[in-house]
Formats: C-alpha cells, structure tokens, sequence
C-alpha cells in the first residue's frame, strides 16, 4: 500500500520554467507550518487508527483552493493578475487525500477585468493549471470514477476540476460543453451574486431558476458536470435539485439552524438535496460555519455542523469540503470582499475575528484532523468511510 505523499518528488509549480523571466515571481506563503498544528491530544491508539484510515479509505474533499496565496494579502490582485497561481504541491502530498476538488480561484481572478467570472480569465485559469499539473506525475487529473480509483490504487492524487458557479458561461450553453471537453466535471449554478442561471445567496430578491439556468441544469446532467447549490440563493437551490434528473451536491456549507447567516443552508433545502440521493461537504472558510456552542471558529464549530447535518439528515449525506487554500485565507477575504460579496453572505451576524481557522487551515492538515476528531469522538470506521469518501464517490458514480 502506497502511504500518502510518496510518489512527491519535490516538483513545485512553473518549475518547468525560468523564473522572473517566464513568469513573474511573488513572495508566497509557506505551505507547510506557516500555523502551529492542532492539537488533538490523541493517544497512541487513536493515532495509529487515523493513519490506518488515511491509507486505507478514499479520503475525498469536495472543495478545496489549494493555490497558495501571496504572503502579503495585499499582492494578490497583482498575483492573479498575472494569471499564474502557484500551487501546493507539497502541501497535497502531505494531506493523506486521495482525492480533491479544486475550484480554482475564478471569482478573484483579475487577469482581464477587475471584477472576475470573465469567460477568457477562467480558460486561462484551467489550462494554466492543467500544463502545470501536466509537469509532474503525483498529481493527476481525473474526468471519471476510474480515474480516481486508478490514482487511489497507485498511489497519487486525484484532481477533480470544478468552478463554483457557471456566471462565465453568460449565456452560451456550448460553453457547457467547452468547459466538460477541457476536463471540467463539477459547477455550480451562481455565486453570491445573480447571474443568467439564477440567483445568488446574497441577493435581496430570491428569483429563482432562470429558464436559461433550466436548461444548464438539464445539459450539465446530460454531460456529466456534478451541480453545486452552496451559494446559491434558496430558491435557486430548491429549483435545481427538482430540475436536476441526478442528485446534486452542496459542496461546501452547513447548517443555517446552527449559525443563521445566508451562506448556511436552511433545513429543508438540506434535506430536499438529501432526499434526492445528494451530499453536504461541510464548510471551514475563515467565518463561515461558525455555532453557539463555538463561536470562535475553529474544527470545534464545523464539526457542530457535521452533527447536526449527521441528525438532520442521516450519515450517508454529509461529506466535507473544507474551502481552504495555503496562505492567509482572511487576508484573501478583507482584499477581495467585494468580489465575493462576503457582508452579503455572511457578514450581517456578529462574531469573534480570528486570524484563521484552527484545526482547518489548509487542504495539507484538514483531514488528518476530521478524521483525528471523528476517532476521537468514537464514530465507527464504517461511518468514517462514509463521511470521508464514500458518500462522494456514491454520488459521483450516478451523475459522471
């Protein structure tokens, strides 16, 4: 059994070319301890069961960013302006993922204009990270189900590409089909704003399900593109998991009930998604699934999520997506707020600032913690599987 991280040959991005020559240079953050690690305190049983876990079972994220930001936050409209985002290589190899989905960085991609989502940024956007990945052999992408399992049997990681909303397709559905052939295989509907599919989560007028959105749903399941609600309005994503012919994904979010901001998502939209065979990835961007219990955001509160998503809605449709990057994550929130219309979504509700999340800071620690908290707290290896993996992989067989 390959362990994770051993096929890393130390490959780093645009190595394949010359620097300050080829590509503009930026002081990035560190991948690996730019935070202290969390501390579980588990013994030495528990600990040697979560490595069994992590080498054993699929370990899939739903939604990662896995690029790694500029070390001063205040660069990174200049960085993404430059259309090359670094990406963590050796943080992956550390995660004990098998698997990930990354959602690049479209909404804060300012390569042509300053407001993100453009058609040529997110083009752009794909095939320079595809030619990168492309330069190494530890990471792969995968277009299907066996894909990762043959990445899983080998001993690499698989790279599943999504966008977190089709606002770039304007209103061209072929664009669908352009973004499917260039390896595309999870989006979602809008971001916080409205677009020609639908409403977004931050909108004060909740339209729903445009017509036009009606038919992306209908040829995204055609082609085989998983849907992603999470920040779609509630409308919306009530409208598009009755449109949707196979189940759909909230692939990074959690539960209003717990923290009542709108980038949660209200009960009966979770069940609704639940009852349609779809999954929750339970969210961990700085400020997001915040609780009572926990109001100072740590793996504490987004696990306050995962239980009562567990209760609501039954083990086989809770998974995690914890929508971290490498570097400072609220630094990448205060420079482009805006952009991601973060008052709108989740910003209206008190609560304690933190500097970053604690427990789940980066796609590198994120589930060697789950999984540590999970055993901790005494959940069966059965239940484990399903939460880390398998209920995704589930999933993914019926919709790809």
């Amino acid at each position: 059994m390959q362990k994770p991280g051993v096929r890393y040959r130390g490959y780093r991005s645009f190595d394949y070319l010359e620097p300050h020559t080829d590509f503009r240079v930026f002081d990035l953050a560190q991948e690996i301890g730019r935070v202290p690690a969390y501390d579980l305190g588990l013994d030495e049983e528990q600990t040697r069961r979560v490595t069994e876990i992590l080498g054993r079972e699929h370990v899939i994220s739903l939604h990662e960013h896995p690029k790694i930001l500029t070390t001063d936050p205040t660069l990174l409209k200049e960085y993404n302006g430059t259309g090359r985002n670094a990406f963590g290589f050796e943080g992956i190899a550390r995660s004990g993922m098998t698997a990930f989905f990354d959602n690049f960085m479209n909404g804060t991609n300012t390569v042509t204009s300053e407001h993100g989502w453009k058609w040529n940024d997110v083009v752009f956007d794909l095939g320079l990270r595809f030619a990168d990945v492309a330069q190494q052999d530890h990471v792969v992408l995968a277009r299907t189900v066996a894909d990762l399992e043959k990445a899983k049997a080998e001993g690499r990681i698989a790279m599943i590409a999504g966008l977190e909303a089709a606002t770039a397709i304007e209103n061209e559905l072929d664009r669908l089909d352009i973004l499917y052939g260039l390896g595309v295989r999870q989006m979602g509907i809008a971001y916080s704003m409205a677009n020609q599919l639908g409403a977004g989560l931050a909108e004060p007028q909740d339209g729903g399900l445009t017509l036009f959105g009606g038919r992306a749903v209908e040829r995204m399941n055609t082609l085989g593109i998983a849907i992603d609600i999470s920040h779609s309005s509630d409308r919306t994503s009530r409208d598009v998991i009755e449109r949707s012919s196979v189940p759909v994904f909230i692939t990074h979010a959690g539960a209003r009930t717990v923290w009542p901001t709108n980038r949660m998502k209200p009960d009966d939209v979770i069940v609704a998604c639940a009852e349609r065979g779809g999954v929750i990835g339970i969210e961990a961007a700085p400020h997001t699934t915040l609780s009572e219990q926990h109001p100072e955001h740590s793996l504490e509160s987004v696990m306050d999520h995962f239980q009562y998503c567990v209760d609501l809605v039954g083990i086989d449709h809770v998974a995690f997506g914890p929508d971290t990057n490498f570097g400072d994550h609220v630094g990448l929130h205060d420079s482009f707020t805006g952009h991601l219309s973060i008052a709108g979504a989740h910003g209206h509700v008190d609560h304690p600032r933190v500097p970053y999340v604690a427990g789940v800071e980066n796609p590198a620690e994120n589930f060697t913690n789950i999984v540590g908290w999970l055993v901790k707290h005494d959940w069966s290896d059965d239940d484990i599987s399903k939460v880390i993996g398998l209920n995704i992989l589930r999933v993914l067989k019926e919709v790809w």
